[in-house]
Parts: structure tokens; C-alpha cells; sequence
């Protein structure tokens, strides 16, 4: 038996050749040259953004919810595909090496575009997207614990937090508002003032008893060495026998200073509940340092919106309290 012949829009074109069905038709600006070609594997650049944030195998781990030895897999294969390593492994602790640092600083922003695009397609119908630039330290250890405050006030208000280490352009079109780290002096912009900081050198209590007179400085570059500057002219203080590190993000100065690496400079807005549970102690007897260096808010030269007019509104309230 025969099978059935064809419908008349299934039949071969002159030539003899088959239609093409379902056939894409690229962008005419498209480039020629595959997008994927040049991309490392997506779960070993996962991976080694997670390690990287961490600087713990174990921590990022946990967060990716895979085994040390499946991400370690994944870590290596990215070294492969570049073909140089990405960390200096050491018996208990990790690193960058200078080429690592410099890939998670180009890769971190193109991973963050991509996350907040893919959050933005999921938005419920109706909520209104607000988008804030700030420091990843500012966002881990003062607003996210209280964030919840305003969401439960603004349920239709749906908030990313960019991480940004550069001074965000806020112009409504990338990000609505910006929270900044500094002393307000930053041209051609609209800044209002959050709140101080209070300013004094810490660390860990078995750190203080063994290494203070000699131990390194741990600085985060985003903001080398301003703190220290400020901090060293008013006690007169000089700091040139102690070493510097440089680390990439606050957070990791934290984690540091806690882990017995160095001193490193708190502010207290930040590290409240780490003085509090004692893991981090004052390390010199000096009283702390009420700084011009503070926390801003930095909002469009234009009209608001009126999602950004309401976290305006809590955030300045929420640091008149704490």
C-alpha cells in the first residue's frame, strides 16, 4: 500500500528541492560569527563566579547545592578552556590569581545583565520593577536584613539590587536609584545624605593578642585607601610598617579581618552584629571615628517614579532610625 501523497503545501518546490519549514531568519545586523564559539561552558562559568564571590570551595558549594568535587571538576575545565590558572590553592584557603581577579571583573556584570534580564521576563502582571545600584556590602550587611520592611508596605513593588562597584548612571533607563559610599563629592550628581559612618580599625580577638603591631591592613579596592587615610590623619597615626591587602569587595575584607587575616577597617553600619557577637573586637584603644565619609542616595535629575519616590521615602527613614 502506497502512503498517502502530500498536500499541496508539502509537495517539493521546482527543482526537486524540499520547503523549508519553520526556517529562522537571523537579524540583519546579526554577526556572522557564532555567539557560542568564544563562551566558556555555562555551568564551569557558574562555578568559578560562585568560588570566586566565596573564595571558599565549600561555601559555593553549598549555594550551588553540588559536591566540592563536582565543582572542582567544573573550576578546572574553565582553567582548561583558558588555558591558565584561575586560583592559587592553598592547604586551607583560596585566592585569585591576578588573571582570575581580572576575569571575575569583567564576567561579574555580564552575569549580573543576565539575571536581572531573566528577572525582569518572570515580573508578575502588574508589579512595577525597581532597580537599585550599590555596593554588594551595603546591600548583604545593612539593607537586606531590613528590605522586608518596605516590600511588606509595597507588595506591588518588585526590587532588584544591581551590585555595582562604579558610581551607577541613574537614568531610569538601567537602574532608578543608586546607593553610594563616600564623602558626596561626586560631580554632576543629585545626592542626598543617608547617614554617617563610623569609622575604627577591627579584628578578631586572637588576631589583637598575637599580630596587631605588624599585621597587614585589609583594604577593599573599591575604596583604597580613603578610610584609612581619614582615619590615620585624625588619630596621627603612621600605618607604613603595616602591609597592605587588597581585596576585591567589603564583604571578603569582613570575612577576613573575622578569620585572623588582618585588620581591617569597620564601619560600623555594617558590622554591628559582628562586634556585637564579639567575632570582631576593636583593635586599637582609640574611640571611634565619626567620619564625612557616609552613605548617599543618589536619585535622577528628573522627576522620580513613583516606585523610586516610595523606597526614597522608607530608606531615608529607616536610617534616621537604625
Amino acid at each position: 500500500m502506497r502512503p498517502p501523497r502530500p498536500a499541496a503545501n508539502q509537495r517539493a518546490t521546482k527543482g526537486g528541492a524540499s520547503p523549508k519549514i519553520g526556517t529562522f531568519s537571523p537579524h540583519p545586523e546579526a554577526p556572522q560569527v557564532a555567539l557560542f564559539k568564544d563562551l566558556p561552558p555555562l555551568l564551569a562559568l557558574r562555578a568559578f563566579e560562585a568560588v570566586a564571590r566565596h573564595l571558599s570551595f565549600i561555601k559555593a558549594a553549598n549555594e550551588l547545592s553540588v559536591t566540592q568535587s563536582a565543582l572542582s571538576h567544573q573550576v578546572q575545565k574553565l582553567e582548561q578552556h583558558l588555558g591558565k590558572p584561575l586560583f592559587i590553592r592553598r592547604t586551607r584557603a583560596i585566592d585569585l590569581t591576578a588573571d582570575g581577579q581580572r576575569y571575575y571583573d569583567e564576567i561579574r556584570p555580564a552575569l549580573d545583565a543576565i539575571a536581572a534580564a531573566t528577572r525582569t521576563q518572570r515580573v508578575a502582571p502588574g508589579a512595577t520593577v525597581l532597580r537599585i545600584g550599590l555596593l554588594a556590602s551595603f546591600a548583604t550587611l545593612w539593607l537586606a536584613p531590613r528590605l522586608a520592611g518596605f516590600l511588606n508596605r509595597y507588595p506591588h513593588i518588585q526590587v532588584e539590587l544591581l551590585p555595582a562597584i562604579q558610581l551607577a548612571n541613574v537614568d531610569g533607563t538601567t537602574i532608578d536609584l543608586a546607593i553610594r559610599y563616600g564623602k558626596g563629592d561626586w560631580p554632576d550628581v543629585q545626592a542626598i545624605r543617608l547617614m554617617p559612618e563610623i569609622l575604627s580599625p577591627v579584628c578578631s580577638p586572637a588576631f589583637k593578642a598575637s599580630q596587631l603591631h605588624h599585621g597587614p591592613l585589609l583594604m577593599a579596592t573599591s575604596h583604597r585607601p580613603f578610610e584609612w587615610t581619614d582615619w590615620s590623619a585624625h588619630y596621627r597615626v603612621d600605618l607604613d610598617q603595616h602591609p597592605r591587602v587588597m581585596l576585591h569587595d567589603y564583604n571578603i575584607v569582613v570575612e577576613a579581618a573575622v578569620a585572623g587575616q588582618g585588620i581591617a577597617m569597620g564601619r560600623h553600619r555594617l558590622i554591628e552584629r559582628r562586634l556585637q557577637d564579639g567575632s570582631l573586637v576593636e583593635a586599637f584603644d582609640w574611640p571611634p571615628y565619626h567620619s564625612a565619609i557616609g552613605y548617599w542616595l543618589i536619585t535622577p535629575q528628573g522627576p522620580a517614579n513613583e516606585a523610586a519616590r516610595c523606597f526614597s521615602e522608607w530608606l531615608q527613614q529607616a536610617c534616621t532610625d537604625a
